[in-house]
């Protein structure tokens, strides 16, 4: 039962990768910093060159929509949180992570976590699916497999965000 779990969760995730890919192709940087209203969250730069990015004190409607770069710190933000807790040093914090500044570097860095992502789950074993061992961010106490099957549905949901933001910014002008 468990090798058709990880099978599942495997065809998943390669769905949305692909769907991530889709969108990720032809990116610009110009429409990664675009923003879609006046507020929403976005990134800033810092006086050393990095990228910082927006942390909303609640998750309301009226903070308007995200810029397709915050959306992509997002989707690397949590995407390094879950691999660092699951198998790292379990020490990322949410300050530790920048956006990459570029389209490029957005693709670069999401496909090294997919990639260490992909290692990861081949190297787990059937039985830690069902464990709560490795189950330390963003929730405890669960087994492995919905860590799994959350990274599915938020690597989905960001592409679906990043693609919607670029259909808005394809129109804008």
């Amino acid at each position: 039962m468990a090798s058709q779990a990880r099978d599942s969760l495997t065809r998943q995730f390669e769905m949305a990768c692909k769907l991530t890919a889709i969108h990720l192709d032809g990116l610009t940087t110009e429409a990664c910093l675009w923003r879609p209203a006046h507020k929403g969250l976005h990134v800033r730069q810092l006086s050393d060159g990095r990228w910082r990015a927006d942390w909303p004190d609640h998750e309301r409607y009226d903070l308007g929509p995200p810029s397709i770069a915050w959306v992509s710190w997002h989707l690397g933000f949590w995407w390094s949180m879950v691999l660092d807790h699951s198998f790292g040093e379990r020490t990322l914090a949410r300050e530790d992570v920048m956006w990459p500044g570029s389209a490029d570097g957005v693709r670069e860095w999401l496909n090294r976590l997919q990639a260490e992502w992909r290692v990861a789950l081949e190297e787990l074993a059937d039985d830690e699916l069902q464990s709560p061992r490795r189950t330390r961010w963003p929730f405890e106490g669960r087994p492995f497999g919905d860590v799994i099957a959350w990274v599915n549905l938020e690597l989905t949901k960001n592409a679906a965000e990043i693609g919607y933001a670029r259909f808005l910014h394809a129109v804008s002008s």
